[in-house]
Protein backbone atom coordinates (compact mmCIF):
# COMPACT_ATOMS: atom_id res chain seq x y z
CA UNK A 1 0.00 0.00 0.00
CA UNK A 2 1.19 3.48 -0.82
CA UNK A 3 2.34 5.26 2.40
CA UNK A 4 0.37 8.41 1.58
CA UNK A 5 -2.84 6.42 1.11
CA UNK A 6 -2.07 4.70 4.42
CA UNK A 7 -1.82 8.16 5.99
CA UNK A 8 -5.16 9.17 4.49
CA UNK A 9 -6.73 6.10 6.07
CA UNK A 10 -5.12 6.91 9.45
CA UNK A 11 -6.58 10.43 9.26
CA UNK A 12 -10.05 9.02 8.55
CA UNK A 13 -10.11 10.20 4.95
CA UNK A 14 -11.33 8.12 2.05
CA UNK A 15 -9.30 7.10 -0.97
CA UNK A 16 -10.48 5.71 -4.26
CA UNK A 17 -9.45 2.26 -5.49
CA UNK A 18 -11.03 2.03 -8.96
CA UNK A 19 -8.88 2.08 -12.09
CA UNK A 20 -8.15 5.71 -12.96
CA UNK A 21 -10.28 6.96 -10.03
CA UNK A 22 -7.89 9.72 -8.99
CA UNK A 23 -6.71 10.52 -5.49
CA UNK A 24 -5.50 14.12 -5.85
CA UNK A 25 -3.35 15.16 -2.90
CA UNK A 26 -1.56 18.40 -2.13
CA UNK A 27 1.46 18.35 0.19
CA UNK A 28 2.07 21.74 1.82
CA UNK A 29 5.76 22.29 2.54
CA UNK A 30 6.90 22.96 6.09
CA UNK A 31 8.83 26.01 4.85
CA UNK A 32 5.78 28.09 3.79
CA UNK A 33 7.86 30.61 1.85
CA UNK A 34 5.62 32.98 -0.09
CA UNK A 35 6.14 33.08 -3.84
CA UNK A 36 7.77 29.62 -3.89
CA UNK A 37 6.60 26.54 -5.73
CA UNK A 38 7.80 24.52 -2.74
CA UNK A 39 4.73 22.28 -2.39
CA UNK A 40 3.69 19.18 -4.35
CA UNK A 41 0.51 17.96 -5.99
CA UNK A 42 0.25 14.21 -6.37
CA UNK A 43 -2.08 11.84 -8.12
CA UNK A 44 -2.27 8.27 -6.85
CA UNK A 45 -4.53 5.77 -8.59
CA UNK A 46 -4.72 2.31 -10.03
CA UNK A 47 -3.74 2.00 -13.69
CA UNK A 48 -5.04 -0.33 -16.42
CA UNK A 49 -3.07 -3.23 -14.87
CA UNK A 50 -4.86 -2.54 -11.56
CA UNK A 51 -1.53 -1.50 -9.98
CA UNK A 52 -1.06 1.61 -7.87
CA UNK A 53 0.78 4.38 -9.68
CA UNK A 54 1.89 7.80 -8.41
CA UNK A 55 2.71 11.11 -10.09
CA UNK A 56 4.13 14.16 -8.29
CA UNK A 57 4.65 17.72 -9.52
CA UNK A 58 5.96 21.01 -8.06
CA UNK A 59 3.17 23.39 -7.16
CA UNK A 60 1.99 25.90 -4.62
CA UNK A 61 -0.85 25.45 -2.16
CA UNK A 62 -0.32 28.99 -0.87
CA UNK A 63 -1.09 32.41 -2.33
CA UNK A 64 1.61 34.49 -3.92
CA UNK A 65 3.24 37.44 -2.17
CA UNK A 66 1.35 39.93 -4.35
CA UNK A 67 -2.03 38.69 -3.06
CA UNK A 68 -0.80 38.46 0.54
CA UNK A 69 0.05 42.15 0.35
CA UNK A 70 -2.97 43.10 -1.79
CA UNK A 71 -5.91 40.91 -0.66
CA UNK A 72 -8.93 40.73 -2.98
CA UNK A 73 -11.21 40.24 0.02
CA UNK A 74 -11.46 42.65 2.97
CA UNK A 75 -11.33 39.62 5.30
CA UNK A 76 -7.88 38.75 3.93
CA UNK A 77 -6.23 36.48 1.40
CA UNK A 78 -7.61 32.94 1.23
CA UNK A 79 -5.34 30.01 2.16
CA UNK A 80 -6.96 26.60 1.74
CA UNK A 81 -7.15 24.78 5.07
CA UNK A 82 -5.68 21.29 5.25
CA UNK A 83 -8.26 18.53 5.01
CA UNK A 84 -10.18 16.45 2.54
CA UNK A 85 -12.61 18.21 0.25
CA UNK A 86 -14.88 15.59 -1.35
CA UNK A 87 -16.33 16.34 -4.79
CA UNK A 88 -15.22 19.96 -4.59
CA UNK A 89 -13.83 20.48 -8.12
CA UNK A 90 -15.04 19.87 -11.66
CA UNK A 91 -13.38 20.11 -15.04
CA UNK A 92 -13.98 23.59 -16.40
CA UNK A 93 -12.19 26.81 -17.31
CA UNK A 94 -9.98 29.13 -15.28
CA UNK A 95 -9.35 32.39 -17.15
CA UNK A 96 -10.24 30.65 -20.42
CA UNK A 97 -7.97 27.61 -19.92
CA UNK A 98 -8.85 24.07 -18.80
CA UNK A 99 -8.63 23.58 -15.06
CA UNK A 100 -10.43 22.08 -12.12
CA UNK A 101 -12.86 24.70 -10.83
CA UNK A 102 -14.27 24.83 -7.33
CA UNK A 103 -17.93 23.76 -7.10
CA UNK A 104 -18.43 23.10 -3.36
CA UNK A 105 -17.59 25.09 -0.23
CA UNK A 106 -14.17 24.71 1.38
CA UNK A 107 -12.68 26.28 4.49
CA UNK A 108 -9.87 28.79 4.23
CA UNK A 109 -7.67 30.71 6.61
CA UNK A 110 -7.81 34.48 6.09
CA UNK A 111 -4.51 36.36 6.14
CA UNK A 112 -5.28 40.07 6.26
CA UNK A 113 -2.25 41.77 7.81
CA UNK A 114 -0.66 42.38 4.36
CA UNK A 115 2.83 41.22 5.33
CA UNK A 116 5.13 38.68 3.68
CA UNK A 117 4.35 35.90 6.19
CA UNK A 118 1.71 33.28 5.41
CA UNK A 119 -0.59 33.00 8.44
CA UNK A 120 -2.18 29.57 8.82
CA UNK A 121 -3.92 30.24 12.13
CA UNK A 122 -5.92 33.38 11.52
CA UNK A 123 -9.67 33.66 11.02
CA UNK A 124 -11.45 31.02 8.99
CA UNK A 125 -14.32 31.24 6.56
CA UNK A 126 -16.10 28.70 4.37
CA UNK A 127 -17.63 29.08 0.94
CA UNK A 128 -17.05 28.95 -2.77
CA UNK A 129 -14.19 31.35 -3.43
CA UNK A 130 -12.99 30.32 -6.89
CA UNK A 131 -10.06 28.35 -5.43
CA UNK A 132 -9.28 26.45 -8.58
CA UNK A 133 -6.57 23.95 -9.48
CA UNK A 134 -4.72 25.32 -12.49
CA UNK A 135 -1.36 26.07 -14.06
CA UNK A 136 0.97 29.03 -13.81
CA UNK A 137 3.03 29.99 -16.87
CA UNK A 138 5.07 27.74 -19.13
CA UNK A 139 7.77 27.24 -16.50
CA UNK A 140 7.18 29.63 -13.63
CA UNK A 141 9.74 30.07 -10.88
CA UNK A 142 7.78 32.55 -8.76
CA UNK A 143 4.12 32.33 -7.65
CA UNK A 144 3.49 36.12 -7.76
CA UNK A 145 -0.06 36.73 -9.11
CA UNK A 146 -0.62 33.11 -10.21
CA UNK A 147 -2.32 32.23 -6.92
CA UNK A 148 -4.70 34.24 -4.77
CA UNK A 149 -5.50 31.01 -2.92
CA UNK A 150 -5.65 28.52 -5.80
CA UNK A 151 -3.63 25.31 -5.98
CA UNK A 152 -1.23 26.04 -8.84
CA UNK A 153 1.16 23.85 -10.85
CA UNK A 154 4.51 25.48 -11.59
CA UNK A 155 4.92 23.97 -15.06
CA UNK A 156 2.55 23.93 -17.99
CA UNK A 157 3.68 20.47 -19.15
CA UNK A 158 3.10 19.00 -15.68
CA UNK A 159 -0.39 20.41 -15.63
CA UNK A 160 -1.10 18.94 -19.08
CA UNK A 161 -0.05 15.52 -17.74
CA UNK A 162 -2.36 16.08 -14.73
CA UNK A 163 -5.27 16.97 -17.05
CA UNK A 164 -4.65 13.84 -19.10
CA UNK A 165 -5.11 11.81 -15.90
CA UNK A 166 -8.31 13.73 -15.14
CA UNK A 167 -9.52 12.86 -18.64
CA UNK A 168 -8.77 9.17 -17.96
CA UNK A 169 -10.96 9.35 -14.87
CA UNK A 170 -13.81 10.72 -16.97
CA UNK A 171 -13.23 8.12 -19.71
CA UNK A 172 -13.38 5.31 -17.15
CA UNK A 173 -16.83 6.47 -15.98
CA UNK A 174 -15.79 7.97 -12.66
CA UNK A 175 -17.16 11.38 -13.67
CA UNK A 176 -15.71 14.86 -14.05
CA UNK A 177 -15.96 15.79 -10.36
CA UNK A 178 -12.81 15.47 -8.25
CA UNK A 179 -11.93 15.34 -4.58
CA UNK A 180 -8.79 16.98 -3.21
CA UNK A 181 -6.92 16.28 0.00
CA UNK A 182 -4.44 18.79 1.37
CA UNK A 183 -1.88 17.54 3.88
CA UNK A 184 1.00 19.18 5.73
CA UNK A 185 4.43 17.83 4.88
CA UNK A 186 4.93 17.19 8.61
CA UNK A 187 1.97 14.77 8.56
CA UNK A 188 3.61 12.35 6.15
Amino acid sequence: MNPILTKLKELGYVYFEGKWDLNIIGIRSNSAKPDSFDDRILVICKNDANEWQEWSWPATTDPGLYWLQNPMNVSGTAILKEGQWRGGWKLGLHKGKRALVQIKPVTVYRDKNKDAVIDFTKGESSGIFGLNIHRAGLRSTKVDKWSAGCQVFANDSDFEEFLSLCDKQVKHSHGDVFSYTLLKESEI
